[in-house]
């Protein structure tokens, strides 16, 4: 039988074997994490190689990313579908073995990291994940939900201000399920931290409410089994374990130093640092013997096969339960959910009303709500103006089973831990701020669109329409950003019925995040045929046509569709005939076929007015460099919006000049 010692050099063997050959890559982590990692998945972890995505596994996040071959090592040794030939392709191009873990290249992966920090609050909303649906379903007797998260984290995530939003966060909530380690080895990429890193970690969690376990040996395998065990039963809070490890372990001339974080160690070093493990086999052999030590597939098979018969009696003792807990892990809606969601839609079109799309939005979660239980929602601290609770909200903090989360000033976190609620399973998360605040969030909603995490972000107070906070609150560019995004989805309605189709259409998209900017103030509801009702969700459609051929169209999004129309009207009654388009979200526009976007924008009218008050260039894609765009060019200003949209060229009579100066040029 090989000892622990040995089935941890393993990882880091193959770690120092395969960052060589790509000439690419961090050795030192994984070889300062392996003695942790081995304990943990070997003697705690539950999980099944056969089947990545059994619900009850327990989940395990390398928040600090960069040392992917700590976890391409696990994959592989304890048999995940990651063989030594993928190991042999790190960081190759459509390799399996990414430079950083990617949840949608790799089976085994949880989530893609590399961002520091964010995989912290991938971890957090896990177990909100986790915690939430057991609350919801388990019942005496059989809990089906019922599993550990579990986080590796480096000085770096630390540093990170995420690391500080999420895990104060997880304190208050109290989320026992919930062990991180601290890879407490005082390096990072410029050297030895204490000339930039001084904090107290211990301290700083303590206050967070979390249970810490003070610095062990992270490489004396007994010290780290008893932790584990002792934050396991620690269940009111969650647990950090501090270890104190070596980076680059082994490594005779480099452990201990930056040399060992982010740059090849050299064979001539490597062949010490085997000599200095005791490690006798040559690059990428891994013996028999040590493949049976860290082999899972069979405990696996078997945890989960006795899981399995646990959810048969459950099934039998509460069948509907049972069927929906299926239902919302394998993404379906609700039988009743389209039928449902478009009879409302139909009845908001037939019911006329002026109204801000943030209350309109608030008023589809009304209705939306009680027909999709998976909703989990939450705002950074602006509940009452992104009016994001609706009727049936319940915070998890009160109730367990609840639906709501009170994130607190914390989008960046919000949002990071949105994502880990949708890799978890069983939620459609929602979160919400104002959408000049997506600043704070950014990298977490990109990271959403690069992992294809179906979470909804509200965003509202979206332009300087919101008024007298001014240009620090007024976004000007942030929408295009969102657009430019690939794999993200975003919509600005122009009125109710826009808002509820933006809100159907965001459930309905698995494959990606979506963005809902909608206005503090209130809009008009624009008249509509049947067809045009439904042609919404094509994302951009004829919203006012004209007889004949168009001479010029007019696009408009969001609250500046009302004055494009009556630009449109003031044009007709000179006698041009003008088209007006609403084009609430390009992103589902563009993907449309070729025949209807020409049938809305014909290639062959060039002369285009764009309406709208955000960033004026991203436009030109849809005018042409000859067409006009009335826009933001600048920051805002602190006034009431009545006074900035005129300021800034939001008129009727400016559309109206506009579209004029291009059809003299015809």
């Amino acid at each position: 039988m090989s000892s622990r010692k040995d089935l941890a050099n393993a990882i880091r063997a193959l770690s120092m074997d395969a960052v060589e050959k790509a000439n690419s890559g961090h050795p030192g982590a994984p070889m300062g994490m392996a003695d942790i990692a081995e304990v943990l998945w070997n003697t705690f972890l539950i999980h099944n190689p056969g089947d990545p995505h059994w619900l009850n596994r327990d989940r395990f996040v390398l928040s600090n990313g960069h040392a992917s071959m700590l976890l391409y090592s696990l994959l592989h040794l304890t048999g995940y579908a990651l063989t030594l030939d993928d190991l042999k392709n790190f960081r190759q191009l459509h390799s399996k073995t990414p430079g950083h873990p990617e949840v949608t290249d790799t089976e085994g992966v949880e989530t893609t990291t590399g961002p520091l920090g964010q995989g912290v609050a991938n971890a957090v909303g896990m177990a909100i994940a986790e915690r939430t649906l057991a609350a919801q379903f388990n019942k005496p007797g059989h809990e089906i939900v019922n599993h550990h998260t579990y986080v590796f984290m480096g000085d770096g995530c630390l540093m990170e201000g995420i690391s500080h939003e999420a895990c104060s966060l997880a304190g208050t909530l109290g989320l026992g399920k919930l062990i991180g380690f601290y890879d407490f080895n005082g390096i990072s990429i410029d050297g030895d931290t204490h000339g930039w890193f001084t904090d107290d970690t211990a301290k700083r969690f303590e206050a967070y409410h979390w249970h810490v376990i003070h610095e062990i040996d992270g490489h004396n395998p007994e010290a780290i089994k008893q932790a584990i065990i002792e934050a396991q039963a620690v269940t009111d809070k969650p647990s950090l374990i501090i270890c104190r490890t070596i980076i680059g372990y082994g490594s005779p001339n480099k452990e201990g130093t930056e040399k060992a974080h982010g740059s090849p160690l050299g064979a001539a070093e490597i062949a010490l640092a085997r000599e200095e493990l005791g490690w006798k086999y040559p690059p990428f052999e891994i013996p028999q013997e040590i493949y049976a030590g860290w082999d899972a597939k069979n405990t696996g098979k078997h945890a989960q096969a006795l899981w399995q018969e646990q959810f048969d009696a459950y099934a039998k003792a509460y069948p509907e339960l049972s069927a929906e807990l299926h239902r919302r892990l394998t993404g379906k809606l609700p039988a009743t959910w389209h039928e449902a969601s478009w009879q409302y839609i139909e009845q908001l079109q037939a019911h006329e009303q002026k109204i801000a799309t943030r209350k309109a939005s608030q008023n589809t979660l009304d209705v939306f709500g009680p027909i999709l239980p998976e909703l989990l929602g939450g705002s950074a601290d602006l509940a009452p103006s992104n009016l994001t609770l609706w009727q049936g909200s319940k915070s998890i903090k009160d109730d367990l089973a609840g639906n709501y989360i009170h994130y607190g000033v914390r989008e960046f976190a919000m949002t990071a831990i949105g994502n880990g609620v949708a890799l978890h399973g069983g939620f459609i998360p929602y979160t919400a701020t104002f959408l000049m605040f997506v600043e704070y969030a950014r990298n977490a909603a990109r990271m959403a669109a690069l992992m294809k995490a179906h979470q909804i972000m509200v965003y509202t107070h979206d332009s300087i329409g919101l008024g007298e906070d001014g240009p620090t609150h007024q976004p000007v560019e942030q929408l295009a950003s969102l657009r430019l995004t690939p794999n993200f989805n975003s919509w600005r309605p122009c009125d109710q019925v826009e808002t509820a189709v933006a809100w159907k259409a965001a459930i309905e998209h698995h494959d990606g995040p979506t963005a809902l900017i909608l206005t503090r103030q209130g809009l008009a509801q624009m008249p509509r045929t049947p067809q045009q009702l439904k042609d919404i969700a094509r994302g951009g459609y004829i919203l006012k046509d004209c007889q004949g051929t168009p001479d010029i169209i007019l696009i408009a999004t969001g609250s500046e569709m009302e004055i494009t129309v009556k630009a449109a009207e003031q044009l007709t009654a000179e006698g041009y005939h003008a088209r007006v388009v609403s084009l609430p979200s390009t992103d589902v526009f563009d993907a449309q076929d070729e025949e209807y976007r020409e049938s809305v924008l014909p290639s062959d009218i060039s002369a285009r007015v764009a309406v709208e008050a955000g960033i004026a260039d991203y436009w030109y894609k849809y005018t042409g460099l000859k067409g006009k765009i009335v826009g933001m060019t600048t920051f805002g200003a602190s006034a009431p919006a009545e006074l900035l949209f005129p300021l800034y060229g939001f008129t009727v009579e400016n559309i109206v000049k506009q579209a004029k100066i291009i059809l003299s040029k015809k």
